[in-house]
């Protein structure tokens, strides 16, 4: 093996008769560097510690002795990465007290007898160099598990989005439509008091969640879910079950219930319509009975079929969708949700003029 691919240990002593002493002990395995002072050793290892795989440091050298620089080592937190062993004749219980409280690996008395010095500072070379191979493997495999885990991630939410985007192309519309869902919840919960209390972690969820609102549109057989004309009252019942059946669908997917933002799905699916005065549907839930999460879907869901042509109409102005939602014509919201909601409509409405949303 070449000196330049060997580990390079570190002399530091200002006696040179010691340092070749000790060269001749480890030269066979390991490229030697020296430093004859306190001051330069300490600079030679603040330089480049990860090139060295050991440190013998002598103790009695003037102007900063060994006991000091081992003191700057131990404010860098270098004891703990980098083996270092004080060579000394004067091992003095206070010496070896304060030496072994910076984490000096060892305390070695002179003069030295080469096949035990050699045999101890070897070990612990190993040792660290085993250690270090171990803390390489583990971030590797911690690393691929994070990528892995990331792929899933995207996987999963790229069949949420494709399941959701079926939906809507079924119903003849571009599948626009969750993609707006999804920033209009996201906007409401991140950028206004509504989502006080939720980190970003949970908002991310149920943003995500939100595009699978009308999932259980599936169910619904397209003569009336793409019918130009007003619905009859046997009709509408059938369009309003896609709440139940979209429940019910989210709960019967098993890939779907390990993810974190089922729980927020199925509830918004079942939920969406409901109003806060309790005239809506299916479960004529009021007030705070029904979740902040679909409260503020169903806002996103009347602001959007408001804003956007549909079989059924075209779209509002902008003046009287905001109108039309103040009065309550589309059904009665939370006073507080609509505060949140008119701080905000401003950058809403930029998704409808395709200005970009951020």
């Amino acid at each position: 093996m070449s000196n330049q691919k060997r580990d390079v240990l570190l002399i530091v002593d200002d006696d040179t008769v010691n340092r070749g002493i000790l060269e001749q002990i480890f030269q066979a395995d390991y490229t030697i560097a020296e430093a004859e002072d306190g001051p330069s050793g300490l600079r030679r290892i603040l330089e480049a510690p990860d090139q060295l795989c050991a440190v013998l440091l002598d103790v009695v050298m003037p102007g900063m002795d060994g006991l000091e620089v081992l003191r700057r080592l131990y404010r860098e937190q270098l004891p703990d990465r980098l083996p270092i062993f004080l060579i000394t004749a004067e091992a003095s219980d206070s010496v070896l007290r304060e030496a072994y409280s910076l984490g000096v690996m060892d305390v070695i008395s002179k003069p030295v007898v080469p096949y035990v010095v050699h045999r101890r500072v070897k070990s612990v070379i190993e040792l660290f160099q085993a250690r270090r191979r171990l803390s390489r493997t583990v971030e590797s495999q911690r690393e691929r598990l994070l990528r892995q885990a990331e792929e899933i991630i995207d996987l999963n939410q790229g069949m949420v989005e494709a399941l959701a985007a079926a939906i809507e192309f079924r119903s003849e519309e571009s599948g626009d439509h969750v993609r707006r869902i999804h920033d209009i919840t996201k906007c409401l919960l991140s950028e206004t008091e509504l989502g006080r209390g939720l980190d970003r972690r949970a908002v991310e969820e149920i943003a995500l969640a939100s595009i699978l609102h009308d999932v259980g549109k599936i169910a619904v057989p397209d003569a009336i879910l793409n019918k130009p004309g007003r619905l009859t009252a046997e009709e509408f019942e059938i369009m309003k079950s896609h709440t139940v059946q979209g429940a019910a669908l989210l709960n019967r997917i098993p890939q779907l219930r390990r993810h974190r933002a089922c729980r927020y799905a199925v509830d918004i699916a079942r939920h969406h319509h409901e109003r806060w005065d309790g005239r809506g549907y299916p479960d004529g839930l009021k007030g705070d009975e029904i979740s902040l999460w679909a409260q503020v879907v169903s806002l996103a869901d009347v602001y959007d079929a408001l804003s956007c042509k549909r079989v059924y109409k075209d779209a509002f102005p902008r003046e009287q969708v905001l109108e039309m939602i103040r009065d309550g014509a589309c059904g009665v919201f939370n006073p507080e949700l609509l505060r949140c909601f008119f701080m905000v409509e401003e950058k809403l409405s930029r998704i409808y003029q395709k200005e970009e949303f951020s």
